[in-house]
């Protein structure tokens, strides 16, 4: 048995929480290993919706130990309320069950505000950030100047600390006339939430080393999709942490050598929240119909997702740089009932035709998509739980897209149902 990376491999959204659910029922632990509580999961059990965006998805799966590595960046607000709603969903959460790195950065409500208000000073050339502090937290973090969670037990050590982070970014805030962050109001609201947020406080590694001293599987989750990563992405649409699978070592403590197969999570087609990039975004009554049938609007922040046909292209390249092992293709039953799909096979660049996406800005906005395109099927794939249950065409399609994107499909997923999944290959025997 080996250790298992799960990874977004387009721009995030692609169904990882129902994966990472259905895998962590043969997992001993699962890690979050980067990002913040500005993704989320939605994972479906008996008709139950359980929204997630900090935790691990394994969270609710009774007899799971959860960690939230060194490499997130964790609101301690958002972190109780999170706990709390699943809670009143019958869902155990204590010290026993979850674990958060002593050594995670913390987003505090001074990173909010510049988050905000520098998404407003941009105008028409916004980002497309949600506004909760992410970019900023880790700002501080790199800088050195981060409030950790272990920092939470030396109140001198937090007063010092936040006093400094205050100072540092009220200069912008005054000068764009925004109201000046608190450092005292903060500190009484960190210490209110001390002794339950210190709880769950402990060293990751040590655990984690311990778990695989003993042979334990071990599952790390990311957040968003590879090609919102802060190097390989469309910069600079894109996240501030690492999204590749190479993070799941660094973000948690864990030895990389230790991950031996990399699931690269893939949606049949494409989505794309906020601004930035995209060739394959379909704005007929095509795009219109994915939206509608893959109820594409964020977890976290509601808003309507982009959609597209599949980039095969990008996928591949995401593929390549993430060293993603197998795919996990999502959301197929989506394309039900279409005559005719479409697949990207290239781009056509002011004449020249690509193979790759480039990292220059300018010349990803100037992309135009080569489609290739493929009969469709009338027959409904929802809830298929084998090959002989899917149409020929929409066979025919998924091995096209393994063709093209070079990579094998692993998994097929046919509805939010953790069940409804075919299983081509065994990730964790792999």
């Amino acid at each position: 048995m080996t250790n298992l990376a799960v990874i977004g491999a387009q721009w995030g959204d692609e169904g990882k929480g129902k994966i990472v659910d259905w895998l962590s029922s043969r997992a001993d632990v699962v890690v979050r290993f980067q990002g913040g509580h500005n993704a989320g999961h939605t994972i479906v059990i008996n008709g139950v919706e359980y929204k997630l965006s900090l935790l691990p998805s394994g969270i609710v799966r009774p007899g799971k130990r959860s960690i939230i590595g060194n490499g997130v960046v964790l609101d301690p607000e958002h972190l109780l309320s999170e706990i709390k709603l699943l809670r009143s969903q019958g869902v155990e959460i204590t010290p026993k069950t979850l674990m958060v790195s002593d050594s995670v950065a913390l987003i505090l409500p001074v990173h909010q505000a510049i988050d905000s208000a520098r998404e407003a000073a941009r105008g028409n050339a916004k980002i497309g950030t949600t506004g909760r502090g992410i970019g900023p937290a880790y700002e501080d973090k790199v800088a050195r100047r981060a409030l950790r969670l272990g920092d939470l037990a030396n109140p001198d050590t937090m007063a010092e600390k936040l006093s400094a982070i205050v100072e540092h970014h009220n200069v912008w805030l005054l000068a764009g006339g925004h109201t000046p962050a608190n450092a005292n109001q903060m500190f009484a609201d960190l210490m209110a939430m001390r002794d339950e947020l210190m709880a769950f406080s402990g060293q990751c590694w040590k655990l984690l080393a311990e778990l695989q001293a003993n042979n334990k599987l071990v599952l790390f989750e990311g957040a968003q999709g590879v090609m919102l990563d802060i190097d390989h992405g469309t910069y600079p649409f894109v996240t501030s942490s690492n999204t590749v699978a190479g993070q799941a070592a660094t973000g948690s403590g864990f030895g990389p050598a230790s991950i031996s197969f990399v699931l690269g999570i893939t949606k049949a087609y494409t989505t794309r929240v906020g601004s930035g990039p995209f060739p394959t975004e379909e704005f007929s009554d095509d795009g219109e119909r994915m939206g509608e049938r893959g109820r594409e609007f964020g977890t976290v922040t509601g808003r309507k997702r982009r959609c597209g046909w599949f980039d095969a292209v990008m996928v591949r390249q995401a593929n390549a740089i993430a060293g993603i092992t197998g795919m996990a293709l999502t959301k197929l039953d989506v394309l039900d009932g279409f005559d005719v799909l479409k697949i990207c096979v290239g781009y056509d660049l002011n004449g020249v035709k690509l193979d790759y996406f480039p990292s220059d800005s300018a010349a990803q906005a100037k992309c135009k998509p080569i489609y290739e395109e493929m009969p469709g099927w009338h027959d409904s794939t929802y809830g298929a739980r084998s090959w002989d249950q899917l149409p020929l065409s929409a066979v025919k399609y998924i091995r096209r897209v393994e063709e093209l994107t070079k990579t094998p499909v692993t998994l097929l997923s046919t509805s939010p149902e953790r069940n409804d999944t075919i299983i081509v290959r065994d990730p964790f025997s792999a």
